[in-house]
């Protein structure tokens, strides 16, 4: 008898037909003999609809409160999905993270696991039950309700799957599994059957919906295989597990893209030692994480810098770099919120030539001009105006043929 950890998301469980299905799955699996830990998310918007609700009694409001309001969510599914099994003659309990021992940090709305005991999971697993566990959530030692961020649910399932030892993290969505670009931006997109842990972190990291990029780094230290599969099809999906020699037989696994970006640009800095590092230590402080970096040739003893953040820390950068234009005596501070990041990812650009003016060749001839560049062993990411990112997309993917199976 295995053990499965499986996870569903808001879209799996909208609405009450949709639990009934995710019912259905969960007791397929129990049929087959296994023992089953099933994590969910919270039904549909719901999420988004407490947020509405917390806006409209506050603008402002408290990290501790919002997480005891969002924690509710997850509730509802539970308690809901358990009846389901239950209604069907099976036995199964629901679990609130703070039931199970989710420990994590103080850290409100962003909360790090520190901890999960296995022992009330284990025990209630003996007892025959399906055991249905909130995901997104956990508790302090001060016994104070935290979330985990958006896609927490991932983590749930992820360490949950660690801990336990389960044969397998069965991640279930609305989707068949991990395309090689978004399906609704190019329609020859094609699903992949494998891909690496490192190649899916940097997926969701370059703005891949997917999968939640800290769940993916957890599953990588811990050696979990993830299965990203259909809540409503019984096809196999895509496996993200260990890289394999093999994979690097594939230069390009896929394309991700992001319009939550803006770019700032500093000018006429002075260009001497400790200039940067003052003003990335400062962003630091504030909370605001620093995507791609480029500075200029000096001219004259001065030079500029741009880097890109999310849309939320825009304004929050803003008054940032107004600070530090006026302590380090530069010209002006710009910036663009009408950009967009466009990255390829493949373990296979490690053992390959050619690839990034391949890219920039694609851009170059559908008229897209590159604004920044950064790249890493598995990675090449451009800045380009948001207007062209489907287009971008569409010519990268077709130069690189990624319609074509090749893993």
């Amino acid at each position: 008898m295995g053990l499965v950890v499986m996870k569903f998301g808001g879209s799996s469980v909208a609405d009450a037909d949709k639990i009934k299905n995710v019912a259905r799955r969960v007791m397929e699996t129990r049929d087959a003999g296994n023992k089953v830990v099933v994590v969910v998310s919270a039904p549909g918007d719901t999420t988004d609809d407490l947020i509405t609700w917390a806006e409209k009694i506050t603008a402002d409001p408290d990290e501790r409160e919002m997480d005891m309001l969002l924690s509710t969510g997850e509730q509802m599914s539970i308690a809901l999905l358990a009846m389901a099994i239950k209604d069907k003659g099976y036995k199964a309990i629901s679990l609130t993270g703070a039931q199970v021992g989710i420990l994590t940090d103080k850290v409100h709305n962003m909360a790090k696991i520190v901890h999960i005991p296995t022992k009330k999971i284990r025990k209630e697993l003996r007892k025959g039950n399906i055991v249905v566990v909130a995901g997104f959530q956990g508790i302090t030692e001060d016994e104070d309700i935290t979330t985990l961020g958006r896609g927490g649910s991932d983590l749930t399932a992820v360490a949950l799957a660690s801990v336990l030892k389960a044969d397998i993290c069965e991640i279930f969505t609305d989707v068949q599994g991990v395309y090689t670009t978004d399906p609704h931006i190019v329609h020859e997109a094609r699903k992949l059957d494998i891909i690496s842990y490192d190649e899916m972190l940097e997926m969701a990291g370059l703005g891949a919906q997917v999968m939640q990029a800290r769940s993916i780094e957890v599953a990588k230290k811990f050696n979990i295989d993830i299965h990203v599969r259909s809540t409503f099809s019984h096809e196999k999906g895509t496996i993200i597990t260990r890289e394999v020699s093999k994979m690097e037989d594939v230069v390009v696994r896929g394309i991700a893209s992001d319009k939550n970006q803006a770019k700032i640009s500093i000018i006429d800095l002075p260009d001497k030692p400790g200039v940067a590092a003052s003003m990335f230590t400062e962003l630091a402080s504030k909370g605001i994480n620093v995507d791609m970096i480029i500075q200029s040739s000096a001219a004259d003893g001065r030079n500029d810098i741009s880097f890109t953040v999310s849309h939320k820390d825009l304004l929050k950068t803003l008054e940032v770099m107004d600070k530090i234009k006026r302590e380090l005596g530069a010209t002006e501070v710009i910036h663009d919120r009408n950009v967009a990041k466009i990255s390829i990812v493949g373990v296979g650009m490690r053992s390959h030539v050619g690839i990034a003016s391949k890219m920039f060749s694609a851009l170059a001839r559908a008229g897209i001009n590159i604004e920044m560049i950064s790249t890493s062993e598995i990675k090449i990411s451009c800045v380009i105006k948001n207007v062209h990112v489907e287009k971008a997309v569409k010519v990268i993917h077709k130069a690189f043929n990624l319609d074509k199976k090749k893993n």
